[in-house]
């Protein structure tokens, strides 16, 4: 008995589904070579900033880890992290006073509450605090929009309330941000942010309300790509500072750059990876023309001396 030849069934393809490029519009493309000159106080050819990222650590997320051992709690790698407010950070004042060197502090709010200790050192040496989230264990990018308003709001709160100053500079955890972030920042009295790391010179960004400043921040000048991500050695990294210094500096002689050295305590803070820090700072502080300084008052001698002028507007 013949059979039919059974029709072969195709199967259906699925809607193509067309793809919007995503582009945002918070600054316009500019050539540096093509900007005004750059001029900093009493002719710095460089503006250096030092950013110690001080933060707590949730005890049952997963963070920054020395070993990928998949145990919850991680109590190997929360307790190296932990060395860097309970010794490291110490050791990192020390070192920065010795040299002249002013701290720009990207700090978790929930440090406020649980190391006070560090606060009230910080403020005796005069420091700046800038928002840096509530702990490093929480990026900001899931949250809803109220939620991510009611955290920015209790970080800028709770920073001011323990430290006497409102922060005036924003650094997100892992740099995250939401497409809104920037304008909850500004409504939030922020004026400047790290989140950007395209550039040697600070440049104007724009929100919906207020304004906005991109401040040179490093991924590569920063001890966690460097150390755990690269596999570069305490002495390299150290000598990565200097070579970075070294050629800003010969750029900074046609127009002013930034310079960012961004650091952790539980990285940099450890004795073998302090004395290279050491070395690198007083290669910087050797030179003369070299404006060693904090993140707000780079913003304010930019926004002053910099900002608004013939031909600055169109970065806008």
């Amino acid at each position: 008995m013949s059979r039919k030849p059974t029709k072969r069934r195709t199967a259906k393809k699925p809607p193509q589904q067309s793809f919007v490029p995503m582009e945002h519009d918070r600054f316009d493309y500019s050539a540096i070579i093509d900007r005004p000159r750059l001029s900093w106080p009493h002719g710095a050819r460089v503006a250096v900033w030092v950013v110690p990222n001080i933060e707590h650590f949730l005890f049952d997320r997963p963070s920054t880890r020395l070993t990928p051992i998949p145990v919850n709690p991680d109590v190997l790698n929360y307790s190296w992290r932990d060395y860097g407010v309970r010794v490291g950070i110490w050791r990192m004042m020390e070192v920065m006073e010795r040299h002249g060197v002013k701290g720009t502090v990207a700090l978790n709010s929930d440090v406020c509450r649980h190391y006070p200790r560090i606060i009230e050192e910080g403020k005796k040496l005069n420091w700046e605090w800038m928002g840096h989230g509530t702990n490093n264990s929480t990026l900001i990018n899931a949250q809803t929009e109220p939620e991510e308003r009611a955290l920015i709001k209790e970080v800028v709160g709770t920073i001011a309330k323990s430290t006497g100053k409102a922060p005036r500079g924003w650094l997100s955890p892992a740099l995250s941000e939401t497409m809104r972030t920037l304008d909850i920042l500004a409504e939030n009295g922020i004026e400047y942010v790290g989140n950007w790391v395209n550039d040697d010179q600070p440049y104007p960004m724009r929100v919906k309300k207020g304004s906005m400043i991109a401040m040179p921040y490093s991924t590569e000048i920063n001890d966690i790509p460097a150390l755990l991500d690269l596999h570069q050695s305490p002495e390299t990294f150290g000598q990565m500072i200097c070579d970075q210094f070294d050629v800003l500096y010969e750029d900074g002689a046609q127009t002013g750059r930034v310079m960012s050295i961004c650091l952790h305590p539980f990285l940099v803070g450890y004795p073998h990876r302090s004395k290279h820090f050491a070395k690198a700072l007083a290669h910087i502080a050797s030179r003369q023309e070299v404006w060693i300084t904090t993140g707000g008052a780079i913003v304010d001698w930019y926004k002053e001396n910099y900002l608004g002028k013939s031909g600055m507007r169109g970065l806008r």
